[in-house]
């Protein structure tokens, strides 16, 4: 076993804590590979953020567990390289067993997430106790969560999302311990949040999605105030990436994400964590089919990784500076 410790890890109770009271969210960007990992660490540190590494099931059998423990550990001193110690945690996205989240913390995650909302109610509390008492045991966080979201991302997948109800948030917080919740207001997973039909246009004729339910939210925070609040599914989806990607080659139809603006706002709420992963993939894509089709005598992989490298870089600097307002809180 390894503690995260060793790793020079850290976990999310002091810096939920602080962004909570300080009115910003904490950015958590999925990766599965060193691109990704690299251009996490570099918009974190230029921009002065704490960062989440977020890894899913699916990721950790991609990259591999003995590999992803050695890559956190070298993205902590690769932040000393760059300059700035930002707080880094390794946070398992979506774990849906006891076992892999066990396994999770025995190789040096600091955070994870026992994700029941597939179980019934009593099922949940009952699985994400379980997880929460092995959990601090070694001094590592954990996400619960209410409520299902819709869309599909790696091995999550549901066909119709179930809002969050209130009267239950209490109660689950009281039984199980959970450090952190998940909650369901609207957001959805994958690239194709929602259905046109889902949609208005605005005067410019883009497709605007329906809003968050903010009012939803704001009951949860008088029932458990002050309490962290995460969303997952929370890509923007940048139409100008989804352009890139079908100009050159791709085909993505009916692309919408959250309006960026509603991010903000729940940044300064009590959402402390807000995850990020199809935006990632989408700038990654769009660079690298960008320069293979512009120069495709090009065969060197860093010739056109590099280049998504910097493209992800650039978006998540934008997302911590402009969206969650978690720059200059390292």
């Amino acid at each position: 076993m390894v503690s995260y410790k060793e790793l020079g890890l850290v976990n999310t109770k002091e810096l939920f804590q602080k962004a909570v009271k300080g009115g910003y969210a904490i950015p958590a960007f999925n990766f599965n590979n060193m691109e990704q990992m690299q251009a996490i660490i570099q918009a974190a540190v230029e921009t002065k953020s704490p960062v989440i590494l977020q890894v899913s099931s699916g990721a950790r059998k991609y990259a591999n567990q003995t590999l992803l423990r050695y890559m956190a550990q070298g993205a902590v001193e690769y932040a000393k390289e760059l300059g700035f110690n930002v707080p880094v945690v390794l946070h398992l996205d979506h774990g849906d067993t006891f076992e892999l989240c066990k396994s999770c913390i025995d190789f040096g995650f600091s955070s994870v997430m026992i994700d029941g909302s597939h179980h019934s109610y009593e099922k949940n509390v009952e699985l994400t106790k379980q997880v929460v008492e092995y959990a601090h045991a070694h001094g590592v966080t954990v996400e619960g969560e209410l409520g299902v979201l819709a869309g599909v991302e790696d091995e999550v997948s549901a066909e119709h999302h179930t809002y969050t109800q209130p009267e239950e948030v209490e109660d689950f917080v009281k039984k199980t311990g959970v450090d952190s919740l998940a909650i369901s207001i609207g957001t959805s997973h994958g690239a194709n949040k929602f259905k046109p039909e889902q949609c208005t246009r605005n005067a410019d004729g883009v497709l605007v999605p329906p809003p968050l339910r903010f009012d939803i939210l704001e009951e949860i925070e008088k029932r458990i105030p002050g309490f962290p609040i995460v969303l997952h599914g929370a890509s923007s989806v940048p139409q100008d990436q989804v352009a890139i990607i079908n100009q050159y080659g791709g085909k993505m139809v009916d692309a919408i994400g959250i309006p960026e603006e509603q991010l903000r706002k729940a940044a300064a709420s009590a959402v402390c964590k807000i995850n990020i992963d199809s935006d990632g993939r989408l700038a990654m894509t769009a660079s690298v089919r960008e320069t293979l089709a512009t120069k495709p005598a090009e065969f060197d992989p860093r010739k056109y990784l590099g280049p998504a490298r910097d493209s992800l870089k650039d978006l998540y600097k934008h997302k911590i500076t402009d969206v969650l307002g978690s720059a200059n809180k390292a």
